[in-house]
């Protein structure tokens, strides 16, 4: 059975940080781009990140590029969001989800994890 759990979510004030992870059992994970996706009250869920099976192969929205970092340890199984600089219109549940055959439609998706950005 796959299984995305995520972890790291919380409350911070605006200008802090927060790093989620996400941890992959149930697949090859070494051949799977990962992804992490975030919907806010009233809005669609949107794709803030994405990293390929090969590390160096990463893409950002605009809303974040140059805040957030995607990262992955295939070691640990593990795929990890680095979020700085936040702001109030971060705040959203954030899912983490699994593309195995790399064809950029997601597969499998955690249960996402609440971020509240707010002082």
């Amino acid at each position: 059975q796959v299984r995305l759990v995520e972890s790291g979510g919380g409350l911070v004030q605006p200008g802090g940080s927060l790093r989620l992870s996400c941890a992959a059992s149930g697949l090859t994970f070494s051949r799977s781009a990962l992804g992490w996706f975030r919907q806010a009250p009233g809005k669609e869920r949107e794709c803030v990140a994405r990293i390929g099976w090969l590390s160096q192969l990463t893409s950002y929205a605009g809303s974040v590029k140059g805040r957030f970092t995607i990262s992955r340890d295939n070691a640990k199984n593990t795929v990890y969001l680095q979020m700085n600089s936040l702001n109030p219109e971060d705040t959203a549940v954030y899912y983490c989800a699994a593309d195995i055959d790399r064809d950029f439609a997601y597969d499998y998706w955690g249960q996402g994890t609440q971020v509240t950005v707010s002082s």
